[in-house]
């Protein structure tokens, strides 16, 4: 017999049972850092996991059972883009639609003294195409003509308004109406916007 166990054994009982128990306390200890513990990691993981893929589920569900709705509300947010870009005219129209404001001033008994272009605005995927307008006529004419305007099919708003200067004309008072008509018209490719340049100038 090897004499460490046999002088194991010829120990009191009291230190047999202490070594014994300190041996199943390293095997326990030794089987939990070893295996148990990985494994209630790896446990944790994957309930961590699934718990997460069940939120997924339960939104991707919640999607798929509201398509019919979502798939309703995007055709009708598409029929007013197109609509309300309908109302944006092309570069080719601008001249046409100008032309029409001009007409609608003199059709309203309006006398143009100004009509100026001054340069379009490119504000993303449209751009704003002011024209400064120099009227003279009465109020009511003025009126008309405005009324008319708002009606236009495409969209003209009237900015900068001033009327003064009045005057009796063949027995009518006829006024000086100044004004800015600013149209708007789509833009096809718009310009990237501009970012910040990074880097230190050298």
């Amino acid at each position: 017999m090897n004499s460490r166990v046999e002088k194991i054994l010829n120990l009191p009982s009291y230190q047999r049972a202490l070594i014994v128990l300190l041996i199943m306390g390293l095997l326990v200890a030794g089987f939990y850092f070893l295996i148990y513990q990985g494994q209630v990691e790896e446990h944790n993981r994957l309930q961590s996991k699934r718990d997460s893929a069940r939120i997924t589920l339960q939104k991707n569900q919640k999607i798929a059972n509201n398509l019919a709705v979502y798939r309703a509300e995007y055709e009708k947010m598409q029929v007013k883009l197109d609509e309300a870009l309908g109302e944006l005219p092309l570069k080719k129209e601008i001249p046409s639609l100008l032309t029409n404001i001009g007409d609608l001033a003199k059709e309203k008994g309006l006398e143009i003294l100004r009509f100026k272009p001054t340069g379009e605005t490119v504000k993303g995927f449209y751009a704003e195409v002011p024209v400064a307008l120099k009227l003279t006529g009465s109020y009511h004419q003025a009126a008309a003509f405005f009324d008319a305007v708002s009606r236009m099919e495409r969209i003209v708003n009237i900015q900068n308004l001033t009327m003064g200067s009045a005057k009796d004309v063949k027995g009518k008072t006829t006024l000086k109406v100044d004004c800015t008509a600013i149209t708007f018209r789509f833009v096809d490719n718009p310009p990237p916007k501009k970012g910040k340049k990074g880097g230190k100038r050298k």
